[in-house]
């Protein structure tokens, strides 16, 4: 008795020396980063999304198979915290029971239950790791880039700890100390007793022994390996998920500060950050991030980017930065001296990486001056953690956010990138040049003339109202008509059946029509905050001027780029409104009868989900309900939809991008809703119709798509089930 608890001390007192210093040099490492705030308010939200995120596996519950799985493992990790106890407490008592309930035969019973199901959920992901192994499937595998060793490494020790922990248990049954004595209650214990029984007591007590020792040490080894390998996010997860931002949806693209505060363009601060050129000018939030990372592969296996063969995998970026954190710490925590001169990068071939042709950190190896100079955004001939194809490849449509399980903020961290590439080293693809040139001169990304905003309106059998000044008393809506919907011409076939949709319902609408200019979402997630700024202080001291002394401010866009931006990120800027997409008002105009759907409009159709409008801000069902009032039509939807929907490939300021490499993302998606035989492709983004309709056209010309496919927006199949509007009464 003595020797087991000598040996069992020691082992925890060496694992736990081990462990904490590993643990306090990553707190200090993560506390290193920059200050954020708004991370720790709203308690009430936070403590909600922990308990549903983390205890109720809320996310990861979104994969059937897997999730089920890893719930089962998470919740036995929480039971069987009892048994770790009655372990170390064997040390001291070969009869230790916890106090009060560690008698109760329902305790014993959910041990036992929590032990075999772990194992189940251990063997399933055993299954899942082989049918979807990298070497099979290579790109298609979302373990493809991952550290799969230490994943089959740590799937043993899990193992392991249950299996210990159920062989000691039962030695204990037959030695007469288990804690629930005759009880059948655990039942997987005592299944296992019956064959150890024939062995004797003696034996019994040896096995108890043993596997008391080796339940233990398997343990604290397994904590010593979690602190150094990517099941960190074991502890840190629930850090990560507290801490997250908390919009609905994905929100607002964060304003850019640095050391904490908000930079002010009109004046910044001579030793302002701009974005993040440097992997220690990331916040501590992002660091966390990084050091979170499980490398599940959920992001990369929804990514439009990946999908279509491109470099960028969100997985492999946050790898990335996580390990080039980890090598440059001894540089960011004082421990070494950046030396001045900055060393050649020379790409090589290192046995120690571990990588695959899309991942930049292994570019260089080891903790040295190499890593302390080397840049965050580069070539491989620069000695780049991250390359730049990788980081204009992504479309911002939020799909990784959307299914990272332990609430990685990929999309912030790939714009703060982007924002230091634009504004401090001038380095972007040189066709979104002519686009940034457009909004600073023009105001929208064409360069077309103010005046033309106005050119949708010809033809209307109705007077749009424009404002001059204050927006009249008896006008209800200002509506957005956006830069897409007013000069690009699939986009005013939109604008135009809007109009007179709420011109039937008896909606009073005004547009600003040469007044209005772009909201800036292209400027801003190219990266180019500043000319954002600029864009949208001009809006929104137009909009306040327009509203004046109003309380109720509403407005409806029928882009969902520009609804994101009045809605979500104007509020950064001073401008407070109320704003509906055009589908949410088409919707209630239905269900208050003032819109009725009178004319069939035979055909089947499938719905494009856009991603500002649906991950971004959460509305799926409001167009689906305006397809479902039409008369006529028959719905369906693609296989990846509403949350788990695909890009256009347009977002991102991608629209002004050109798409070099591997397949065109909206070809993708074509590709995809036509495999359903559809009479239209309906979606509500005038981004969206521009892609799909291009990718429909493409197809058609090469006898892959019937040339009676169309590409409608929703409102324009409203439109048409609508009886065709009275003409404008003639003037006496």
């Amino acid at each position: 008795m003595a020797l087991r608890l000598i040996l069992g001390l020691g082992m925890t007192f060496v694992a736990l020396a081990v462990a904490g210093r590993r643990i306090w040099w990553l707190t200090r490492l993560i506390r290193s980063g920059q200050p954020t705030s708004g991370r720790t308010d709203d308690a009430g939200r936070r403590l909600r999304a922990h308990l549903i995120e983390v205890f109720g596996q809320r996310k990861l519950l979104n994969w059937s198979v897997p999730g089920v799985a890893h719930f089962l493992t998470f919740w036995g990790f929480i039971v069987l915290a009892l048994t770790i106890l009655e372990a170390w407490g064997a040390l001291f008592d070969a009869d230790f029971h916890i106090p009060l309930i560690g008698r109760w035969a329902v305790i014993g019973f959910l041990e036992d239950f929590f032990a075999v199901a772990v194992l189940v959920g251990l063997a399933t992901f055993a299954v899942l790791r082989v049918r979807q192994a990298p070497a099979r499937q290579q790109r298609d595998s979302r373990f493809y880039g991952s550290h799969t060793g230490p994943a089959w490494l740590i799937l043993a020790m899990i193992s392991a700890v249950v299996v210990t922990l159920l062989l000691y248990r039962a030695a204990q049954v037959n030695t007469g100390v288990f804690p629930f004595g005759d009880s059948w209650a655990p039942f997987a214990s005592h299944a296992i007793s019956i064959p150890v029984d024939g062995l004797g007591e003696t034996a019994n007590e040896a096995i108890e022994t043993i596997f008391v020792l080796a339940n233990i040490g398997v343990i604290l080894s397994f904590l010593v390996l979690v602190t150094y390998s990517k099941h960190l996010h074991i502890g840190l997860a629930p850090v990560n998920v507290t801490t997250k931002r908390l919009p609905d949806g994905l929100g607002p693209l964060l304003p850019m500060e640095s050391n904490g505060v908000p930079i002010n363009f009109e004046d910044p601060d001579e030793d302002a950050t701009f974005g993040r050129g440097k992997v220690e000018d990331f916040t501590w939030k992002g660091m966390l991030d990084f050091a979170t990372c499980t490398e599940c592969g959920r992001c990369q296996s929804q990514c439009p980017a990946w999908n279509t063969g491109k470099p960028l995998s969100p997985k492999l970026v946050i790898m990335d930065l996580r390990d080039h954190l980890f090598a440059k710490a001894p540089y960011i925590l004082g421990e070494k001296d950046t030396p001045e001169k900055v060393p050649d990068f020379i790409a090589e071939t290192d046995e120690r990486a571990h990588s695959v042709p899309e991942s930049g950190y292994p570019r260089v190896i080891g903790s040295n001056d190499q890593q302390a100079h080397r840049p965050l955004v580069g070539t491989a001939e620069q000695g780049g953690v991250i390359d730049p194809d990788v980081l204009w490849s992504c479309t911002t449509c939020g799909a990784c956010v959307e299914q990272c399980p332990v609430d990685i903020e990929h999309v912030d961290h790939i714009l703060d990138m982007r924002r230091y590439q634009v504004l401090i080293e001038s380095a972007f693809p040189s066709e979104a040049g002519v686009m940034l040139r457009n909004l600073e001169n023009k105001g929208n990304p064409w360069g077309m003339s103010a005046k033309s905003r106005e050119d949708w309106m010809t033809g209307l059998s109705f007077d749009v109202r424009k404002v001059e000044g204050e927006i009249p008393d008896d006008v209800e809506y200002l509506f957005w008509v956006g830069c897409a919907g007013a000069l690009e011409d699939r986009a005013k076939k939109v604008t135009r059946a809007v109009a007179e949709l709420l011109h039937t319902a008896g909606v009073e609408f005004a547009v600003l029509g040469a007044g209005e200019t772009c909201s800036g979402d292209p400027a801003r997630r190219m990266g180019n905050e500043f000319v954002f700024q600029q864009l949208g202080q001009q809006n929104v001291e137009t909009l306040n001027a327009a509203f004046g002394s109003r309380t109720t401010r509403k407005i409806v866009a029928t882009c969902p780029h520009c609804f994101n931006s009045l809605a979500r990120e104007y509020p950064q800027l001073g401008g407070e409104y109320d704003v509906v997409h055009h589908t949410q008002l088409l919707g209630r105009l239905i269900d208050e009868g003032r819109l009725v759907p009178v004319e069939p409009v035979d055909g089947l159709v499938t719905y494009h989900d856009p991603c500002y409008l649906g991950r971004h801000n959460k509305v799926y069902t409001p167009p689906r309900e305006v397809l479902a009032a039409v008369q006529g039509i028959r719905t369906q939807e693609m296989h990846r939809c509403k949350e788990r929907g695909f890009c256009c490939g347009a977002g991102g300021a991608r629209m002004w991008m050109e798409e070099k490499i591997g397949k065109r993302i909206n070809v993708e998606r074509i590709d995809e809703a036509l495999s359903l035989d559809p009479d239209v492709v309906s979606t509500a983004c005038p981004y969206c119709m521009v892609m799909l309709s291009d990718a429909v056209t493409a197809k058609q010309q090469s006898g892959e798509a019937r040339e009676d496919v169309e590409v409608l927006d929703v409102a324009q199949i409203l439109r048409r089930s609508l009886a065709t509007p009275a003409p404008a009464p003639v003037a006496d």
